[in-house]
């Protein structure tokens, strides 16, 4: 007997589904401003009210309620998007300086050796050492905490330093990194 509901509110959704697909995905478009972005929300929102069908079809106006997923997925994208901008901008944020006679040999050795630590070390590394964050902004930046971005510096740091082999580890390493860009090198 239980096949028959579930084939019953199966066929139900389905039907729902081919009725307001193209309206949640519009009001997903004029809510982001972003047509690829819409079919994808859309879509979302239908799988989540897939998974609570049983609620949704004894509303009273189960389209509503679909719209509501739909403002709420699009909120948090919108959110996220805001949260990356703000991400991006203060990581090109500082201003670019120019060097002359830059030790090329060794920023490509600095490189190397950052492209062989693990992500999220290189990366507070970088932020902290070749743009000068505070340990604050990089974690804004990173989406991490302070305790984080501190540990993992100090150990990417330890790990550059035995990797290049030099006394003076962070001063070789943060010229090198300042100066990185001028030989058309990034750390990746």
């Amino acid at each position: 007997m239980g096949t028959v509901v579930d084939d019953a509110a199966s066929m139900e959704f389905h039907a729902f589904f081919e009725r307001h697909y193209a309206e949640l995905s519009r009001l997903a478009h004029l809510l982001t401003g972003e047509a690829d972005a819409a079919d994808d929300l859309a879509a979302d929102a239908l799988l989540a009210l897939w998974h609570r069908w049983d609620r949704v079809r004894a509303a009273d106006h189960p389209v509503a309620y679909a719209r509501g997923v739909v403002a709420n997925l699009a909120r948090t994208r919108i959110r996220s998007a805001v949260r990356e901008r703000r991400r991006v901008s203060l990581f090109w944020a500082q201003r670019e300086e120019r060097t002359e006679n830059p030790d090329i040999a060794g920023v490509v050795d600095v490189q190397e050796a950052l492209r062989r630590l693990p992500f999220r070390k290189r990366a507070c590394v970088v932020l902290r050492h070749a743009f000068d964050l505070s340990e604050k902004d990089t974690a804004l930046a990173l989406g991490v905490s302070v305790g984080t971005v501190k540990s993992q510096t100090s150990k990417g740091m330890a790990e550059l330093q035995k990797a290049l082999g030099s006394a003076g580890g962070p001063q070789k390493v943060h010229a090198a990194m300042a100066r990185g860009g001028e030989t058309g090198g990034t750390a990746r």
